[in-house]
């Protein structure tokens, strides 16, 4: 590699780091906020909440990473063509086929880091966070133990404990369950205490209360007190969930090579598995399509002293060309797992365009002058 291809891939290094980390911090800002209001507000540690929003960065970052290539390719090339770097190496003899050259490995290093996330960290990082999602859900003190508060942990339930004690005892308990259509049931006691049965279920031992049922038809009201209560919360803490495999967890390789046992285990058909499979070796190639796709726009445009800003708009347009494709091919593929070549299509496209775009940067196009014949 040439003094001028270090130059340029070290330009295109820094600036996409910078694009990178910018356009990852606001898809990562985004989510947070809605990630902090679920789990702060059902009563989680900053902890948790830090290592959840950690699991969410690799897929946030295969997503941003084509956009921070071909941001970053933009940038590299209107700023060499603004200071007529670019019109110095085509004046000394370099092609522009030469000159994408260290485009060309840029977008393969940024491919292979996009490979290693979309095929390794996302698939691990996503399993882990549904696994942290469910023990949360199973968590006692997160969704039920809670003073002052009314709590509803599922629809038509009402909960209420005014206080805690440090032996765990809970003081002063109201439950309101509505999900009966024939009467309401409410329970009220002094104390109460939570205790787990020998098949795993949670039950709430109530002391010294009283128990009220409202029937609907009549508006009856009948009342019974008691000494002890017990009241199984198993449903309302849904610690019967169980994580079903998901395709999105699974391994390429188990994807690729065991498709139908795959597919049975999270219940979707061979296109859906297929298409997960195969979008994930496309996604690592679109970064090398829109790192030389962004160059390649500019480059065919020439220098202008009017500025770049027509042909930025055109690699734009292109890229939401290749993104329309890649949504299009999308149900296709999923209906029918014979046209599982169609999720390369994008990259066939965008692999096309740089092709034109160079061709028109070398002048294949352009008219060649007449010569007139002499006498």
């Amino acid at each position: 590699m040439g003094r001028t291809d270090r130059y340029m891939l070290s330009q295109l290094m820094v600036l996409f780091g910078f694009f990178a980390l910018v356009l990852v911090s606001i898809y990562w800002i985004n989510r947070a906020v809605v990630l902090f209001d679920t789990i702060i507000g059902d009563g989680q540690s900053i902890g948790v909440f830090l290592e959840m929003s950690m699991l969410t960065l690799p897929g946030v970052m295969g997503m941003v990473m084509p956009l921070a290539a071909f941001a970053a390719a933009v940038q590299v090339t209107n700023r060499l063509s603004n200071e007529s770097e670019l019109v110095v190496m085509q004046a000394t003899g370099f092609s522009p086929w030469r000159i994408a050259r260290p485009v060309l490995v840029f977008g393969m290093l940024v491919a292979l880091l996009g490979a290693l996330l979309t095929n390794f960290l996302i698939p691990s990082a996503a399993q882990t966070l549904a696994l942290r999602e469910q023990e949360i859900s199973e968590n006692l003190t997160a969704k039920l133990l809670k003073e002052g508060e009314f709590l509803h942990p599922t629809d038509g339930v009402t909960f209420f404990i005014r206080n805690i004690s440090d032996q765990g005892e809970l003081q002063d308990v109201f439950l309101s369950d509505n999900r009966n259509t024939e009467a309401r049931q409410t329970y009220m006691s002094r104390t109460a205490y939570l205790t787990r049965s020998d098949d795993g279920r949670t039950r709430m031992v109530m002391v010294d209360g009283m128990s009220q049922r409202l029937t609907r038809d009549d508006q009856s009201l009948s009342v019974t007190y008691f000494q002890d209560f017990t009241y199984d919360i198993s449903d309302l803490l849904n610690t019967s969930k169980v994580i079903s495999p998901n395709r999105k967890h699974m391994s390429t390789a188990a994807l690729l090579l065991a498709t139908d046992e795959m597919a049975t285990l999270a219940r979707d058909s061979r296109g859906e598995i297929l298409e997960e499979a195969h979008k994930r070796l496309n996604d690592p190639i679109l970064c090398v399509v829109a790192a030389l796709l962004g160059f390649s726009a500019l480059l065919a445009g020439g220098f202008s002293r009017f500025g770049s800003g027509s042909y930025i708009m055109l690699a734009v347009l292109l890229i939401i060309v290749i993104m329309m494709v890649q949504s299009a091919v999308k149900d296709p593929v999923r209906d029918n797992a014979a046209l599982w070549p169609l999720t390369y299509l994008p990259s066939v496209v965008g692999f096309g365009m740089v092709l034109v775009l160079l061709m028109v940067a070398a002048g294949y196009f352009r008219r060649k002058p007449k010569t007139e014949a002499t006498v």
